[in-house]
């Protein structure tokens, strides 16, 4: 039962509006997908004739879909449509897609999902270790942790981090540590300790000025 559960192909949602140049081709796309069984349902709404679901949403500009816990903004491929359906079964979907949010600059997007899904929080700390991650994601990451400072969101993951400061990469150890010290957790300190001896002279520093955070809270 769980395995079926599992193949169960998202929903999709579709935004559009009827001078919208590009939504024929996001609607035919999807369309597309729900014939080949990639998609379960598809619901679309005009804004022209329902701009309150378009406030309620927060989108200002179509076309715009939602296939499973995903936002996509713009005209997208049926190839890229049919990625996302697939990715929408995945964890590491969610790390791919918030590495989008970031490296586009929708911080606020990004933290949001990470505030209201506990599952959201592990993705983002895939693509923190992920060594492949573009600087403005990981910027993106550093901003959303620096926003979560003392919230029990951060406090709920204490302990990987703690594990990520034994991480081979030092950038990796370093800014686990610096997360160690925004969440306020006691607990913090004993991961902290031993990197005040790491063979890294920038991560030394980060520990040095993580732990006296620490000490003060």
């Amino acid at each position: 039962m769980h395995e079926a559960e599992e193949n169960t192909p998202p929903d999709a949602f579709l935004l559009l509006g009827t001078h919208c140049p590009h939504c024929p081709t996001m609607l035919q796309g999807l369309a597309n997908l729900v014939k080949a069984g990639s998609l379960g349902t598809l619901k679309v709404v005009n804004i022209e004739q329902r701009g309150d679901i378009a406030r309620e949403l927060g989108v200002r500009s179509v076309p715009w879909t939602r296939i499973g816990p995903f936002e996509l903004e713009g005209l997208r491929s049926e190839q890229e449509l049919a990625e996302w359906a697939t990715r929408a079964a995945t964890h590491s979907g969610m790390s791919e897609w918030l590495g989008e949010l970031l490296s586009s600059g929708n911080i606020g997007k990004a933290l949001q999902t990470v505030k209201s899904d506990p599952a959201a929080m592990d993705a983002l700390l895939d693509l923190f270790t992920d060594s492949e991650t573009q600087l403005n994601a990981r910027i993106g990451i550093s901003a959303i942790m620096e926003d979560l400072k003392g919230t029990e969101t951060l406090g709920a993951i204490v302990d990987r981090l703690g594990e990520l400061t034994r991480h081979e990469d030092s950038r990796i150890r370093g800014d686990a540590c610096h997360y160690l010290a925004l969440s306020g957790n006691p607990r913090a300190a004993g991961y902290i300790k031993p990197l005040l001896d790491d063979a890294d002279a920038n991560v030394r520093d980060v520990a040095q000025e993580s732990l006296e955070q620490v000490e003060m809270m």
